[in-house]
Parts: structure tokens; C-alpha cells; sequence
């Protein structure tokens, strides 16, 4: 392989102002560190850091605060989940909330039936689940079985309904309730897109 003596002449030029910057490098702008001429941090470095020491002991000194804030809101949370309805499937949390309304219906002598059950839904990082009930009983009875319902550790509520006259001689009336339930979201189907390929 043999050099041109253009390619000669470019080395010629380059080689030596290689050396020059590679000689400032290591020698005059190395000394020079963010401050003063002599390496020594400056009066803006030393600030900065003071500054930087300051935050993070502020950070530090609410460190406790923050880990109490934080049991606090895990106990609060594990309280409240206390209260969703565990199952496998989704037909067993409906039927722990059949269960659920008998249980507190049989306080108030009241015979409740199951019937027909709805698709569970999502609901935020939750499912519900539904569950329609029917039984016939007195006014201060249905206002009882409310009352006794809401009392419950799980997380059960009336989503809907109806009620019609019943014996009127006994003023006895038939109620028909669709209730919800609050379960885990795995419970939920996933709903799959349509026409995606």
C-alpha cells in the first residue's frame, strides 16, 4: 500500500494538531476544574451542594411521617377489602350473595328466594357481581333487611327495586331485588376486541 503525497500532506497538517490538543487535554484544561483556574470547587459549587445537603435532610426528617401515612392507608385499604365477596369463580361470589341476603333475611324472619343472576362487571380495580332475590314480607321488615344489609362486613348493596302489593288484609308485599356485590376483578371476563387480527 503505497501513500500519496496528498495524503502525505494531510498527515503532515493533522498529526501535529492532534499532538497540540491531545498536549491541552491532559495538561491545561485538566487543571482547570468547574470553579477556579487551580481545581478548587468555587463559592457557587460549595452553595449547591449545601443547598442539596438541606433537601435531602428535610426529605429524611419526613421520612417517619410518611411511612405512618403509609401503614395507615394500608391498614385502612386492607379493611376495606376485608369486605369484597372471595371466590373462584364468579357463579360462586353470586352465590355467596344469595347467601348473604338469606343469612340476614332469616334475622328479620323473612324467606328469600334466589332467581336470575346478570354478567359481572368491572368496576375501577373491582368486579360486581349481581344476584336477584325475591321475597315477600311486611313494610318495617324491607326497612330492617336495608338497614341489616348495610351492617354487613361484606360489601353488598341494592342496585335495584320493585315492589308490588302483595295480601293487602295482611299489608304484605312481594319484593323483587337485584343485588351487588363487590368482588376481585380476576372474576370479570375480559372483554376481547372484535376484528383485531
Amino acid at each position: 500500500m503505497t501513500i500519496s503525497t496528498r495524503e502525505r500532506r494531510l498527515l503532515a497538517l493533522i498529526l501535529p494538531a492532534l499532538l497540540i490538543a491531545v498536549v491541552l487535554r491532559f495538561t491545561v484544561l485538566d487543571d482547570a476544574a468547574p470553579g477556579t483556574a487551580t481545581g478548587v470547587p468555587g463559592a457557587d459549587a460549595i452553595s449547591l451542594a449545601e443547598q442539596r445537603n438541606a433537601r435531602l435532610r428535610q426529605l429524611i426528617a419526613t421520612l417517619p411521617t410518611r411511612e405512618s401515612v403509609m401503614q395507615r392507608a394500608t391498614t385502612d385499604l386492607n379493611d376495606r377489602e376485608s369486605g369484597v365477596i372471595q371466590a373462584e369463580t364468579a357463579a360462586q361470589a353470586q352465590a355467596a350473595l344469595v347467601q348473604i341476603a338469606r343469612r340476614v333475611a332469616k334475622a328479620e324472619q323473612i324467606d328469600v328466594r334466589g332467581g336470575d343472576v346478570a354478567a359481572p362487571k368491572a368496576f375501577g380495580d373491582y368486579g360486581l357481581v349481581y344476584a336477584t332475590i325475591t321475597f315477600e314480607c311486611h313494610v318495617e321488615q324491607l326497612v330492617n333487611f336495608l338497614a341489616s344489609l348495610e351492617k354487613q362486613p361484606e360489601l353488598v348493596s341494592p342496585v335495584e327495586e320493585r315492589m308490588t302489593s302483595g295480601n293487602p288484609k295482611e299489608k304484605i308485599m312481594n319484593v323483587r331485588m337485584v343485588l351487588s356485590g363487590v368482588v376481585p376483578k380476576k372474576l370479570v371476563p375480559e372483554k376481547k376486541a372484535l376484528g383485531v387480527y
